[in-house]
């Protein structure tokens, strides 16, 4: 009896030493990531970064790394997004880990090519433009119209499919020059 306790503290002791030879090693060549991030941080691919960013791309790269390194899955950390509906911020030991990857997201992501079903216009073209009604806008400055729903009043059913047409295009002209009056008092336009 007196044997095994002699191995089993001789054992214990070696393994010790071991510890502590191999944890010197450590910190001289700087702190490991898990004694940085306070876990043992899983493999994570870029992959699985653009995956959960490409469902997700309102968060941002670095969250998602993070939550990454302490799940190792997507499917989990698309589960913590979905049910918190956000990741929490990394903290700064990450960054000295991890350099930021927002400075280079941008660049390395492509900006989408419209969709060939849009018209071509552009984002800057308002309704007033759309609808051509500039001319129109002169001419109504003078007239004082409370509401955009004052102004669509109330709908007569036409005989034909074109004066039905004809007058939906004029309540919407009207709505949109009586919304833009009625929302030029407020933004001092």
């Amino acid at each position: 009896m007196g044997e095994v306790l002699n191995v089993v503290v001789a054992v214990a002791v070696i393994v010790f030493i071991v510890r502590w030879v191999t944890s010197g090693k450590e910190t001289s060549s700087g702190p490991s990531p898990s004694a940085v991030l306070g876990f043992r941080p899983k493999n994570v691919t870029t992959e699985m970064v653009d995956t959960v960013h490409t469902m997700f791309p309102d968060i941002p790269s670095d969250n998602i790394r993070y939550d990454l390194l302490r799940t190792g899955s997507t499917q989990t950390t698309t589960n913590n997004i979905l049910e918190r509906g956000f990741l929490p911020a990394p903290p700064p030991a990450y960054y000295t880990l991890y350099p930021r990857a927002a400075d280079s997201t941008p660049a390395a992501r492509p900006t989408p090519a419209p969709s060939p079903t849009s018209s071509g216009k552009s984002k800057s073209e308002n309704l007033i433009g759309r609808y051509h009604l500039e001319d129109r806008v002169a001419l109504s400055s003078g007239v004082e119209v409370h509401t955009p729903e004052e102004a669509a009043g109330r709908a007569v059913w036409e005989d034909s499919a074109e004066k039905r047409e004809a007058s939906l295009r004029e309540r919407k002209a009207q709505m949109i020059l009586a919304a833009r009056q009625y929302v030029s008092p407020i933004h001092g336009t």
